[in-house]
């Protein structure tokens, strides 16, 4: 599985270090549409609304579906007893969630933003 930060930087990282199949979340392409709704001007609008465009036409996102919600619930509880707030990171924690209950390992730019999640979810650094 493909963070949305993974898949925005796609053509910076190494295709050694990526999985095999890449997948996507519906949570991804949701945050994509968020990126593009927010541009502050028409040419970051129209870059944003390529890379959008691009995980539409490759990607048939898992969705986030009542395993994907318990596993969340389980998620927000790790980041708890971690001492960190799950607020900030539910968008993080809702794809981890969509990750770990297809057994997948959820490729990411941002591990620090996982952590407190032992076991739930394997995280791999890009």
């Amino acid at each position: 599985m493909l963070d949305t930060c993974v898949y925005i930087d796609l053509a910076l990282l190494s295709p050694a270090d990526l999985p095999a199949v890449p997948e996507l979340t519906a949570i991804t392409f949701a945050e994509l549409q968020q990126g593009v709704s927010m541009a502050r001007d028409p040419v970051s609008r129209a870059s944003r609304l390529e890379v959008l465009g691009a995980a539409m036409a490759d990607f048939d996102p898992l969705p986030f579906d009542a395993a994907a919600a318990a596993r969340y619930g389980t998620l927000v509880t790790l980041t708890i007893a971690a001492g960190r707030q799950p607020r900030p990171r539910r968008i993080d924690l809702m794809i981890a969630a969509v990750a770990s209950a297809h057994g997948l390992p959820l490729y990411t730019r941002n591990v620090a933003d996982f952590r407190g999640l032992g076991s739930a979810v394997e995280i791999i650094g890009v």
